[in-house]
């Protein structure tokens, strides 16, 4: 078996790399090695801006991608290793599948929590989250770990469930956003509703380096755009969830009941939380210490921590330029350090000089970017002509859903990588909106936007177009000044 283009994953990345690929090449032969039957599907595909996509993701059978892409062949098999020597893949079933261009696109896996215990349950892709689902369903109380989008969407939507949420940092979902809107959202972490009509409210600020929280994670990963929303999140019991939050705490030690016991531990019972477990002679299925010494019991715990790239079958016996923690190298062209290996998506580290204002995070929007470009680069090689970089590479810009509310996140939106040098503008209108401007040198480098602020577009061309806004930033978050008009 072998053709021109071969692209070894099912996800987001592989697939969208494949689509291009044969809108670019429609006369060349494309395989597709997918581990199942299943591939994921962007859906719902909308440009919000320049460089801000919004989309769903869909699992649907590999025939949808060969009906629409006729030179596309979907073969379902496991790869086992690369000899990238004689430009070949082989399968775990002994067959080969020869290549002259070659797209990794295996992603990541969930990166567990110290401990091999099966009531400890990494979620990553629809599979796990079905397993989540069953688990769920006979849970009155989880423990999830992490503070990233899945944590965060995960603990919004569970209903029915008393759930722990222990984060190592000082704030709630800080892979994303700041304290300040942290704060905002923690209203709502339990069901509550602002009811007063506040004022909106403007400020200034420049952040004291000592203030900042050094262990907020530069990564973060997400199952997908609003995922959590079209899964059934409810536990066994009635009424709305409870939340409690651990902060700054990571997981010592998972202990079965068994242990527990041995250990002469005591667990505590949350505020608000009821007294457990059910019967005093009866014990929770795993209990969790935290390293400031807490002890919880639970039914099962949620490990949010993050990914592992996909990537070690392919690092035996060839020679790829890897980071410390073992994502495949790519340059500008998405290249690997091996020929004729390219790699996007989860897989991948970008080691480009990257434009001012944009950095990779591990999100589906990079997926489906970098895996279109990787196509055009695969196809402009084959070609042997010259490519651009992509204009998303130019400005990181995402958008997402929290506790309901929208979320846009443009540029260095959490001042990454701006040490001391620069200010904070923000307005905040309790239960309505959230908008922090990010300036450097009186000029806007990133922004946080909550709510329907409907700034996305003109916040993301001044980024752009890098105007000084010293004249002007004293209005900049005037809500009575229509700043789309003001710029135009």
């Amino acid at each position: 078996m072998s053709a021109a283009f071969v692209i070894v994953g099912g996800g987001i990345a592989g697939v969208t790399c494949a689509e291009t690929l044969s809108a670019l090449c429609s006369d060349v032969k494309i395989i597709l090695l997918a581990a199942s039957g299943l591939i994921k599907t962007v859906v719902n595909f909308q440009q919000v801006s320049r460089t801000l996509e919004s989309f769903q993701v869909e699992e649907r059978p590999k025939t949808s991608l060969e009906e629409h892409c006729p030179n596309v062949e979907v073969v379902e098999k496991i790869v086992l290793s690369l000899n990238s020597e004689k430009n070949k893949i082989i399968c775990s079933d002994g067959s080969e599948v020869v290549y002259k261009k070659l797209c990794i696109c295996t992603g990541g896996r969930p990166k567990l929590i110290p401990g091999n215990n099966e009531r400890v349950l990494g979620i990553r892709d629809v599979q796990s989250v079905v397993e989540f689902q069953k688990m769920l369903s006979n849970a009155k109380r989880l423990l999830v770990v992490g503070n990233g989008g899945i944590a965060t969407e995960l603990v919004h939507e569970i209903q029915g469930c008393e759930v722990i949420w222990a984060i190592k940092d000082s704030y709630i979902t800080s892979t994303f956003v700041d304290a300040g809107a942290a704060q905002f959202f923690l209203p709502h972490l339990n069901n509550e509703k602002t009811t007063e009509n506040l004022p909106s409210k403007r400020l200034k600020y420049v952040v004291d380096k000592d203030a900042k929280n050094s262990n907020a994670p530069v990564l973060g990963g997400a199952l997908g755009p609003d995922w959590a929303t079209s899964h059934e999140m409810s536990g066994s019991e009635k009424g709305p969830r409870s939340v409690f939050v651990e902060h700054c705490v990571e997981v010592k030690k998972v202990l079965t009941p068994e242990e527990f016991k041995k250990s002469q531990l005591k667990d505590v019972t949350p505020p608000g939380f009821r007294t457990a477990p059910p019967l005093p002679q009866e014990t929770w299925p795993v209990y969790v210490e935290l390293t400031n010494g807490t002890v919880y019991g639970c039914d099962f715990i949620v490990s949010a921590t993050g990914i592992i790239p996909n990537s070690e079958i392919f690092l035996k016996g060839n020679k790829f330029d890897t980071s410390t923690d073992g994502y495949l190298n790519v340059n500008s062209r998405m290249e690997t350090s091996v020929t004729d290996v390219y790699a996007a998506g989860d897989i991948c580290s970008a080691t480009w000089e990257w434009a001012p204002q944009w950095q990779q995070m591990h999100l589906w929007t990079q997926a489906r970017q970098m895996g279109c470009y990787a196509a055009k680069c695969m196809a402009a090689a084959l070609k042997v002509e010259e490519v651009q970089m992509d204009f998303c590479f130019e400005l990181f810009a995402h958008v997402t859903v929290f506790f309901n509310f929208k979320v846009v996140l443009l540029g260095k939106f959490n001042a990454q990588g701006l040490g001391d040098d620069y200010e904070m503008l923000l307005r905040v209108t309790i239960g309505e909106e959230y908008v922090k401007a990010v300036l450097q040198d009186g000029r806007l480098v990133g922004a946080i936007l909550i709510g329907e602020t409907n700034l996305e577009e003109t916040f993301e061309n001044l980024i752009l177009n890098a105007m000084d806004l010293t004249p002007f930033k004293e209005h900049l978050l005037n809500p009575n000044i229509d700043i789309e008009d003001f710029f135009d």
